[in-house]
């Protein structure tokens, strides 16, 4: 089992505030990172998402939108961003089809309903759970640092 380096909860009432939890994570991404998002549905994910699109330098964040229908979006920032969206998608063989496996190392992988993906990789793990009202409480879970 992967061992995390960091493990925080953080707390946040209002999309304003979880846009800035995940903007500040963006800013920190090197562009080769899996970041994988759980939540019920409406719980923020698509949010994050473009906080961390915000982070890596995305020129219009109203371009973040959550890829349901599309099930991959693609934007440019300082490094190719790979959103996915796996709610739609019942079936592993539906999800292994989806061929996202080409992204990894590409460039940063967000991928929303993350629990449908069996990946045992590194990760930056995110689940969202909704408290009253707009309060959010965030888990967010990073890999130990390289070693030089």
């Amino acid at each position: 089992m992967l061992k995390f380096s960091t493990t925080e909860v953080r707390i946040t009432n209002s999309e304003q505030e979880t846009f800035e939890l995940a903007r500040d994570l963006g800013s920190r991404l090197q562009g080769r990172e899996v970041v994988l998002l759980v939540g019920e549905l409406g719980a923020g994910k698509t949010v994050f998402s473009r906080g961390l699109a915000a982070g890596l330098g995305i020129a219009d964040i109203t371009e973040v939108c959550s890829p349901s229908f599309t099930l991959v979006n693609v934007y440019q920032a300082r490094f190719p961003v790979y959103h996915m969206d796996l709610y739609r998608l019942e079936k592993k063989t539906d999800i292994q089809d989806l061929g996202w496996e080409d992204f990894l190392d590409q460039g940063v992988l967000i991928v929303e309903w993350a629990e449908k993906l069996d990946y045992e990789g590194e990760a930056i793990y995110v689940h969202i759970r909704v408290g009253e009202g707009d309060e959010r409480f965030i888990t967010v879970a990073e890999p130990p640092a390289p070693r030089d």
